[in-house]
């Protein structure tokens, strides 16, 4: 059977509004000039006249947090525990299962930066799209930040899924959830409007704290989820395998059947 790749990762990059700033990676790329001593450094007596054309190896050496780029988020990131008071699992503990199975995509592009997703919203996509929600489908949101990644107002973009819309998700068996967006939530400046506003400490990481009750994951910073029906599409999301850690980076796939 015939079948199409889309990629819905992001490339790691530096000189862009990907992350807030205290946390953006930074990249040194070391050329094939650079490195020609330092290949000659393995073989006494061999200078870089002798290696052809002179040069080394390509290499690069990157500073970056386990959430920068296209990452998987663990449930260990969100909380110490899951499910009740059980341990939150890290990335090297997620089911491998969780991160390979057929995908349903929310198109949400029309809704205003800031908006908390409900399930009513979610009903209604399903039905507007004709798909039965299953356990284990692998939910893709396509907010208005899809667009707009590496740009200055990235981080403000997007709708987000507070702790209703997260557990109405996972108390249906959907393990992992992805956006194109910063992150799952609401994004931070509209968050803390509604913070000003209310006081309220549980609107604060809500969606990611829904992780407390029901342990899933998300991948956050996708891309081209434009490019991807609403259905008939496998997501593949294999994180990093990084002992303990919170969360793992992933060139996330789409692959669809034509």
């Amino acid at each position: 059977m015939p079948r199409r790749f889309v990629d819905i990762s992001v490339a790691l990059e530096t000189g862009i509004k990907s992350d807030p700033e205290f946390m953006l990676p930074k990249i040194n790329y070391q050329g094939h000039k650079e490195t020609a001593k330092d290949l000659c450094g393995l073989f006494p007596g061999l200078t870089p006249e002798q290696l052809p054309d002179g040069m080394g190896w390509a290499i690069e050496e990157i500073e970056l947090t386990t959430h920068n780029g296209t990452h998987v988020d663990a449930p260990w990131h969100y909380h110490p525990t899951m499910d009740g008071g059980e341990r939150a699992i890290t990335i090297d503990e997620i089911p491998l299962e969780w991160c390979y199975q057929p995908g349903v995509k929310f198109d949400f592009r029309h809704l205003d930066d800031g908006y908390l997703v409900t399930p009513g919203d979610m009903e209604s996509e399903l039905a507007r799209i004709g798909h039965e929600l299953r356990p284990l489908n692998i939910i893709v949101v396509n907010t208005s930040a899809g667009e707009r990644y590496g740009e200055d107002d990235y981080l403000t973009k997007g709708c987000g899924f507070g702790r209703e819309a997260t557990l109405w998700l996972t108390h249906r068996g959907v393990r992992v959830v992805g956006t194109d967006a910063w992150t799952w939530d609401a994004p931070f400046p509209q968050t803390l409007e509604r913070w000003n506003e209310t006081k309220d400490p549980s609107i604060i990481w809500e969606g990611h704290k829904a992780g407390m009750e029901k342990g899933y994951c998300q991948i956050e910073k996708m891309g081209n989820l434009d490019q991807l029906p609403s259905t008939g599409f496998d997501v593949i999301c294999f994180p990093t395998k990084i002992k303990g850690a919170s969360g793992g980076w992933t060139r996330a796939v789409a692959v669809i059947a034509d």
